[in-house]
């Protein structure tokens, strides 16, 4: 069973950045799909970035330039670099891993992941 534990959220002044880690467990990352989500208060879960096996990388247009993830597999943790945070980036931030995607294009789709993290939650201050 594949574990995710997030950390590193907190509060920021806009213009700040933090840095997200996700930890894994019960599988090598290596063999994973990997993604961060957020859902910001009153709103759905949004797709945030992914990062492939393979290494390539997809972003919301809204993160777009600002917002980097990836991966050491050799620890087993992804990151999710956030610089010159807004404060409509407000949210609690999920990691989440699939095994592989049915389809290429399904890596911005929650549905695509069988495994989350608990969140952690990124404030951030006008």
């Amino acid at each position: 069973q594949v574990q995710l534990v997030e950390s590193g959220g907190g509060l920021v002044q806009a213009g700040g950045s933090l840095r997200l880690s996700c930890v894994v467990s019960g599988r090598t990352l290596g063999t994973l799909e990997m993604g961060w989500f957020r859902q910001g208060p009153g709103k759905e879960r949004e797709f945030v970035a992914a990062i492939r096996r393979s290494g390539v990388k997809n972003y919301a247009g809204s993160v777009q330039g600002r917002l980097t993830i990836s991966r050491d597999n050799a620890k087993n943790i992804v990151y999710l670099q956030m610089n010159s945070l807004k404060p409509e980036d407000t949210a609690v931030y999920y990691c989440a891993a699939a095994g592989f995607y049915y389809d290429s294009h399904d890596y911005d789709k929650s549905s695509s992941y069988p495994y989350w993290g608990q969140g952690t939650q990124v404030t951030v201050s006008s």
